[in-house]
């Protein structure tokens, strides 16, 4: 009788919250559970969102394989799902990267693995970039700030600041990058963009306007350019743009405090939620 793979997949998303509602998977840490029929085993994947853990049967036993979704460094370790230790040491994976991890002979049970899945290089040092503000042409105004009770409270998102912006105003590069990860009409997670920059850190633009997406995964740009337009989408209460720069600390993914100028100077943000 062959056994049932059977996998469980974990990994942190740095998405925001903004306001009260329903709590979206990424608020919990997205969690995916999922079961393999055994017809369909071969070759069938079951992803994070950053990364991919893929069976491939092999004889006498099945091959774990993982696959970096993003274009970018994205760090991986698999997991016993029945105690939770680690099985294979954590990988760094280079954008859209493939690399077998560990190989499991058939024993007459299942398989049971965790993912785990971190956008970012941990050895990477981000310095004391000044960013630019990355809108133009609207005042700068502060709905959530450094810390704020409603969103901005986990390791993720505690130095995000939410911009209030009209629906539809121009998103720009804060910083040049590398654009690691796009997604766009998720129900649970609406549009985003993060781009990856030249220090290793990661800026997160999120709640972007449906169909405005412009950047593109593994497109080169520059600060100021276009990436989308603000919207009020993924578990928003109105138009604004959630930004965050983050880094990966170690099999953990936390926001980072940056510096920003503003028409009249750097910008001293405030340290928690404001009307």
């Amino acid at each position: 009788m062959r056994r049932l793979p059977f996998l469980l997949l974990s990994a942190t998303l740095a998405l925001p919250a903004h306001g009260d509602g329903p709590a979206p998977r990424w608020r919990q840490g997205w969690g995916l559970a999922a079961s393999i029929p055994a017809a369909q085993e071969n070759g069938i994947g079951h992803d994070t969102g950053f990364a991919r853990l893929i069976l491939q049967r092999r004889a006498g036993g099945h091959e774990a394989q993982v696959r970096n979704l993003l274009a970018g460094p994205v760090q991986v370790r698999l997991r016993n799902g029945a105690d939770g230790a680690d099985v294979v040491a954590p990988v760094l994976l280079p954008a859209g990267g493939q690399r077998q991890l560990l190989w499991l002979a058939d024993d007459g049970g299942p398989i049971r693995l965790l993912l785990d899945a971190f956008p970012g290089d941990p050895s990477a040092r981000p310095d004391a970039y000044l960013y630019r503000l990355p809108f133009d042409g609207v005042p700068v105004r502060v709905s959530q700030g450094i810390g704020g009770s409603r969103s901005h409270g986990d390791a993720q998102n505690r130095y995000a600041i939410d911009f209030p912006l009209p629906d539809g105003t121009p998103i720009l590069a804060a910083r040049a990058g590398t654009v690691m990860q796009v997604v766009a009409d998720s129900p649970e997670d609406g549009c985003l963009v993060r781009v990856l920059h030249a220090d290793g850190s990661m800026a997160l633009y999120a709640h972007l306007q449906s169909g405005s997406l412009s950047a593109r995964p593994g497109q080169a740009i520059l600060a100021g350019q276009v990436l989308a337009r603000s919207g009020n989408t993924g578990h928003s209460t109105g138009p604004h743009l959630h930004f965050a720069v983050q880094a990966n600390t170690r099999l953990a993914l936390a926001s980072i405090p940056f510096r920003m100028a503003g028409p009249q100077g750097e910008l001293r943000f405030p340290h928690a939620s404001v009307p």
